[in-house]
C-alpha cells in the first residue's frame, strides 16, 4: 500500500538525503549533484513504481553520482548530492511547485504521488527537500567565513532521445541572471572543442523552473555553472572518467580566466 498522507517519509536504515564527499576540501569548486540518487524511501514502497522505471532518467541524472565523485577528486573539492530520487520530490524546483512531486514525468503515471495531501508533501520537502539546500548553505556560509572562494557547479545529465527527437549536444551550459562569467567561460573552452556539439541553453533553458542556482547563487553573487551532459557519454564508469578527465582543467582554466 502507498500511503497519500504519512508524515514517515524514512525508516530506520534509509540513508540520509545528503551524501558528502570531500567536505573540507581547499577548492574553490563547490559541486551539487541535485538529482544524484535515484533511491526511494522504504516507506514510500517504490512509489508503486517497477525498478525500470524508476531507474530511468524520470528518476535520477543518470551519471552525475559519479561524474561528481571523479571530479571531486580530480579538483579536490566538496560534492554535495542528493541521495533521493526526484520523483520522490525534485531539489531543483520551488517546493511549492506542482511539478515538485510529480503525479505524471514523460508519460509514466506515478502512483506513489497521486493524491498526496499537504501533509505528505510538507513531509518529504522537510526531509529531504530542505535537508538539502540546507546543507548546501550551510558550506557556502562556512566558506564565506573562512575566506575560502566558491565557484558553484551544479552538475545534471540529459537523455540523448525526448520525445522521439534526438539530441545533437554532447553538453548543454545552462545559465540566466546573477554572475555567469564562470558559466560563459565554459561555454566558450567547450565549443573550442572540436569533437563537441555543446548547447548554449540548450537542450533546457536556465528559467524562472530552476531553484537551486538561483536560490544560492544569486544574492551570494557568487559565479556558478549549471552543466548539463548527455546521459549515454557518462552511463559507465569509463565515460564518468572520461568527462571527469575533460571537464576538470578545463573548469580550472576557465576560473582563472573569470
Amino acid at each position: 500500500m502507498i500511503p497519500q498522507s504519512s508524515s514517515n517519509v524514512l525508516a530506520a536504515g534509509d540513508p540520509p538525503p545528503i551524501t558528502l564527499h570531500n567536505p573540507t576540501a581547499p577548492s574553490q569548486f563547490l559541486l551539487i549533484g541535485d538529482h544524484a540518487g535515484c533511491t526511494i524511501p522504504s516507506p514510500l514502497a517504490d512509489l508503486g513504481l517497477p525498478e525500470k522505471e524508476r531507474t530511468r532518467h524520470i528518476g535520477w541524472d543518470i551519471g552525475t553520482a559519479n561524474l561528481g565523485r571523479a571530479l571531486a577528486g580530480l579538483l579536490d573539492a566538496t560534492f554535495i548530492a542528493q541521495t533521493y530520487s526526484r520523483l520522490v520530490i525534485n531539489c531543483n524546483r520551488d517546493p511549492a511547485d506542482a511539478d515538485a512531486i510529480p503525479a505524471v514525468s514523460d508519460g509514466t503515471h506515478v502512483p506513489g504521488n497521486a493524491g498526496l495531501d499537504e501533509a505528505a508533501r510538507a513531509a518529504r520537502v522537510a526531509t529531504i527537500h530542505q535537508p538539502y539546500h540546507a546543507a548546501i548553505a550551510a558550506a557556502l556560509d562556512a566558506r564565506a567565513v573562512s575566506g575560502q572562494p566558491t565557484i558553484l557547479v551544479a552538475l545534471h545529465s540529459f537523455t540523448p532521445v525526448f520525445g522521439g527527437q534526438e539530441r545533437p549536444w554532447h553538453a548543454g551550459v545552462l545559465h540566466d541572471a546573477g554572475d555567469t562569467r564562470f558559466a560563459t567561460a565554459v561555454l566558450a573552452a567547450l565549443r573550442a572543442c572540436p569533437d563537441l556539439v555543446v548547447g548554449d541553453n540548450e537542450p533546457y533553458r536556465m528559467d524562472a523552473t530552476d531553484h537551486c542556482v538561483p536560490r544560492h547563487c544569486y544574492a551570494r553573487h557568487l559565479p556558478y555553472l549549471e552543466l548539463e551532459v548527455r546521459q549515454d557519454l557518462i552511463a559507465t564508469a569509463a565515460g564518468q572518467q572520461q568527462w571527469a578527465t575533460r571537464l576538470a582543467p578545463l573548469f580550472t582554466t576557465a576560473a582563472d580566466a573569470i
